[in-house]
């Protein structure tokens, strides 16, 4: 599949038809072939994953076509590995971008659900993109076995139908009313516009990631938490939390700290600082 404008961005790009898993092979060739083979900002893609994994080792797999796939090595340069978190964070917010900038050209085209849909773009912390209620993507981050980086790996749902979807707690680009997604719903998307929202993406993702490593891990220097705060829709709502050990806690979250940590108030009044877990909303604003 021709992908020019994905491969103008990306340093390398790789597409293949199926695999098992975008981040295992990304994170193999990686080991094995080194950095002169697969440098910073390689990328690599599919339309099919037939072993795809989620957070917490959730498996995920969807009709051939009707979903993006795509991880992004990311090489460590001068990025501390306690601030390599953030990646998967600015990565979710790439994708949000991504999908928003779907829905404003198909509103620009009179598509009025789009437009009403627009708005509604936001992530879960940490880095589920949501469509109001709904979740349309995901991000799943390894660190290389040496270290050297991490690849990012991001699933989007295209095509998906209402009975296509696993769980009634997910969306698609053509349910919230993106025109070529929805003109092809049910079956595969055309190398257009699979080209246009990667590299929607990889363009988004490629700026975040450079200015977080221009100022060597420090988010709030670069301005970086401050924009994941601002596109973050789990601030502000009441949340439970459910920790390691399936440790659960209620209360409202309030902000991002300056190492990506989603800040609680808890209904005991305490302060909580959540690395790690997963976060249900309460309600939705």
């Amino acid at each position: 599949m021709e992908l020019p404008n994905s491969e103008a961005i990306a340093t390398k790009l790789v597409y293949v038809s199926e695999t098992g898993s975008t981040n295992s092979d990304l994170i193999a060739a990686a080991a094995t072939g080194g950095e002169s083979n697969w440098p910073d900002f390689s990328v690599y893609v599919t339309g099919y994953q037939n072993a795809g994994r989620g957070r917490s080792g959730r498996a995920w797999i969807a009709p051939a076509g009707s979903s993006l796939f795509v991880s992004v090595l990311v090489r460590r340069f001068d990025v501390p590995v306690e601030n390599l978190g953030w990646l998967p964070l600015l990565a979710g917010l790439a994708m949000s971008r991504a999908v928003a900038g779907r829905l404003e050209a198909s509103a620009d085209s009179g598509s009025e659900f789009a437009i009403a849909n627009v708005d509604r773009v936001g992530v879960k912390w940490p880095n589920d993109v949501l469509v109001g209620d709904k979740k349309i993507s995901g991000v799943l981050s390894e660190l290389l076995p040496d270290l050297s980086g991490v690849v990012i790996g991001a699933g989007l749902n295209l095509t998906l139908t209402p009975e296509q979807l696993p769980v009634d707690t997910a969306t698609s680009l053509a349910i919230v009313g993106d025109q070529d997604a929805l003109a092809a719903a049910g079956a595969a998307i055309d190398a257009a516009t699979l080209d246009d929202v990667l590299s929607r993406y990889l363009a988004s993702l490629r700026e975040l990631v450079g200015s977080l490593v221009a100022f060597r891990g420090n988010a709030a220097l670069a301005g970086l938490q401050g924009q994941v705060n601002a596109g973050c829709v789990s601030v502000g709502q009441e949340v439970r939390v459910i920790l390691p050990g399936e440790q659960e806690v209620w209360g409202t979250a309030k902000s991002i700290d300056e190492q990506g940590r989603l800040l609680v108030e808890t209904t005991s009044g305490t302060a909580m600082a959540v690395s790690a877990g997963d976060i249900v909303h309460l309600r939705h604003r």
